[in-house]
């Protein structure tokens, strides 16, 4: 944490030195003392000051100066910093000018020139203010700040984003947050510049896209290595177990994430059906605990970072990156889950990020205290959604279009929600058209039974309304189903016969695609079992065949 600063401002050079010193003997193990020799060159000094966070105690500054006068400095300087401190330095002659500061920028004091001796005529005053600023100081956040707008996709995709990859950050809303528009003015920004990412060294960047922000907080987007005896396509849990697993195997283990650890799994709001987890924990706890566990063990992660083309060559598997970078390996294992359906809804799309969302961030909760919130979806991922967001809004509804949560929700989570009494069941229900001006304010729902719909008012409308593989990448390279998802194992050998162009004197291993060395785990998985559970245990198994398969390279 970085000491409070005290500014000492004066364009005569002997003075300034004697200030300086005098206030670094005496107050330079608690504060960091900086000074300048004009008004201008400390205010920009300020803003940078700003920009980085660092708390400003006092400044301690001199009324006669050229260019910018010691009023006229604090007059920019306090909205700033309007908890600091702040005296005029003072020739006799330039009295009265202090005495009409107190009025018109509320100094807290003035000092004559010269102050000799320093114990006597500086500390003593210095001390009283330093010790009212410490009583109502409360250390500054030091992580990353987002400036945004509640209501703007990209603003909403920016704080997903920092937050599902661990990085600690500070949400400012530029419509109610006076410390959000200090730093967006102090950054010499405007609306088009939001949302705005202020990095905790002063730097900043507007409206930026999110592989610039990775960029800039240093993320890994490069692979060390050329060549990988196991490559990983996709962090959720069957990803990041087999990345454990392989890597404590001794394999040199490469992991490739295109937006974050976690998968679909990360955005859960509380898994509690997972075994060692009595109390349950979230899906970014497991996240972060697993991405902890496998960097322990060595293994690389890229993220973010696509896989935009497979080739085979002899033994060889080599992955092409969206950045245009190569990579190759022995045995490349996909774990790319499945990523959210997109409903055709009237005004849906262009409300995206502004109220109506796809597997909502948790961070998203607090926007909605005291609201009415829908949510589309009856299988677990709704209802934990359901049970986190009905801690903050006055009524959640969800809108299931079977006849009841147990075809496809857990029992224990089904009898949460019946005993939960902010939280409506409204079953044969589908919405049917989204309103709002330049946010979700209304929905239509209609009953799949009657045919009859009802408009009403909602303040936000989250979706889980299944999901679909995202393996085009893939397509003519392993054999894949008619949704998608990738067929191994037995399900390759149909009538006693293998695959078409499968090229080993064997039988495919279970996890194994139609391409000897390129497995698959988790839910992209045809005819898998679906869940945490599963893929964890799926990219365990996997690493065993992946073995397997490189001793017959040997």
């Amino acid at each position: 944490m970085p000491k409070p600063v005290i500014w000492t401002v004066d364009d005569d050079p002997d003075v300034l030195r004697a200030v300086e010193r005098d206030l670094r003997r005496h107050y330079g193990d608690r504060y960091r003392v900086i000074s300048a020799d004009s008004g201008p060159s400390a205010l920009e000094a300020t803003k940078q000051l700003k920009l980085r966070n660092e708390p400003v105690a006092l400044f301690l500054v001199d009324q006669r100066m050229p260019r910018m006068s010691g009023v006229e400095f604090l007059e920019q300087a306090i909205p700033l910093y309007p908890e600091a401190k702040r005296a005029l330095l003072t020739a006799y002659a330039d009295t009265d000018a202090a005495i009409r500061a107190i009025n018109s920028v509320h100094i807290d004091h003035y000092l004559m020139k010269p102050w000799d001796p320093p114990e006597e005529r500086l500390y003593g005053v210095v001390d009283d203010m330093l010790d009212d600023w410490q009583a109502g100081y409360q250390p500054a956040f030091e992580g990353v700040r987002v400036v945004g707008n509640q209501w703007a996709p990209h603003s909403s995709e920016v704080r997903d984003f920092l937050g599902r990859n661990f990085v600690p950050h500070k949400w400012l809303n530029v419509e109610v947050d006076e410390e959000a528009k200090q730093l967006l003015q102090t950054a010499g920004g405007d609306a088009s510049s939001l949302p705005l990412v202020v990095f905790p060294d002063g730097s900043f960047l507007s409206n930026p896209p999110n592989a610039e922000v990775a960029r800039k907080l240093g993320l890994r987007t490069k692979a060390e290595k050329p060549f990988y005896d196991l490559v990983v396509v996709g962090a959720g849990p069957a990803g990041l177990a087999a990345a454990v697993y392989g890597a404590a195997d001794g394999l040199k283990t490469l992991l490739i994430e295109r937006e974050a650890p976690g998968g679909q799994a990360g955005r859960s709001s509380r898994i509690e059906n997972y075994l060692g987890f009595p109390m349950g924990l979230s899906g970014n706890d497991l996240a972060r605990r697993a991405v902890a566990q496998a960097r322990r063990f060595g293994v690389e992660i890229l993220a973010p970072q696509e896989v935009s083309k497979v080739r085979v060559e002899g033994s060889t598997r080599a992955l092409t990156l969206s950045d245009g970078g190569e990579v190759g390996c022995h045995a490349l294992l996909i774990a790319t889950g499945i990523a959210f359906r997109k409903l055709e809804v009237p005004g849906l799309e262009r409300l995206a990020g502004a109220g109506v969302y796809y597997y909502a961030p948790m961070s998203e909760a607090f926007s909605y205290k005291g609201g009415d919130i829908y949510i589309v979806g009856g299988a677990n991922s709704a209802g934990q959604a359901a049970m986190y967001f009905s801690k903050f809004a006055k009524q959640v509804t969800m809108l299931v279009r079977g006849s009841a949560l147990s075809d496809t929700m857990s029992d224990y989570l089904e009898r949460q929600i019946k005993d939960t009494k902010n939280i409506e069941l409204r079953v044969n229900s589908v919405v049917t058209a989204v309103e709002g001006a330049d946010r979700c304010e209304k929905i239509t729902i209609q009953d799949t039974k009657t045919q009859a719909s009802e408009t009403v008012s909602a303040s936000a409308l989250l979706i889980y309304a299944g999901a679909v593989p995202q393996t085009d990448w893939l397509k003519g390279i392993v054999e894949r189903d008619a949704q998608g998802y990738l067929i191994s194992g037995q399900h390759l050998v149909l009538d006693g016969k293998r695959p078409t162009g499968w090229t080993a004197d064997r039988d495919p291993f279970y996890l194994e695609t139609s391409v000897p060395g390129i497995f698959v785990a988790g839910d992209v998985r045809h005819r898998s079992a679906k869940g945490v559970t599963s893929g964890v245990g799926e990219g365990a198994m996997a690493v065993k065949l992946v073995h397997q398969y490189l001793g017959l390279l040997q």
